[in-house]
């Protein structure tokens, strides 16, 4: 006799490999397995720069940056959006470390979603919001290093 909690369970497993199934059809192997195990998610404590963005969609994206030797040692981000804003931070603060803030400074919302390789067409904005606020962060830091009263 199969009790109603083994039906349950079993409604609940088939619904999870459902959703597995529907989202790694939509953001391909990479990007499914980044929404699973994001990376490089934030706050970082010690960044030397840090913007939080909010998009048109109501998600808003936060980046932080540390630098060491003009590059970007380490990185995070932390969204309070969707699947897709969160795949797109993970991807778009790995994008950042190991460069240099001219490097940087050319991670666009295309870039990341070359990175990422499939993506649904309807979230792409997650992307550019992820790029315009490393943009902001980049901005922040090349104001600080910035002599006060050297314009």
């Amino acid at each position: 006799m199969v009790t109603m909690s083994e039906d349950f369970d079993t409604f609940v497993n088939n619904l999870q490999e459902q959703i597995f199934d529907e989202a790694r059809e939509a953001f391909g192997d990479a990007g499914f397995e980044r929404w699973r195990n994001p990376r490089y998610c934030g706050p970082l404590a010690d960044a030397d720069a840090h913007a939080r963005v909010t998009g048109e969609c109501g998600d808003t994206m936060e980046i932080f940056l540390k630098f060491e030797n003009d590059r970007v040692c380490n990185a995070a981000y932390r969204t309070d959006g969707c699947a897709s804003s969160t795949v797109c931070g993970s991807f778009a603060a790995e994008m950042t470390v190991g460069k240099t803030p001219e490097e940087v400074a050319d991670i666009s919302g295309e870039a990341i979603l070359e990175k990422i390789g499939r993506f649904p067409d309807e979230d792409h904005h997650c992307a550019f919001l992820a790029a315009e606020t490393i943009r902001e962060a980049l901005g922040q830091y090349m104001r600080n290093q910035t002599p006060h009263g050297n314009k």
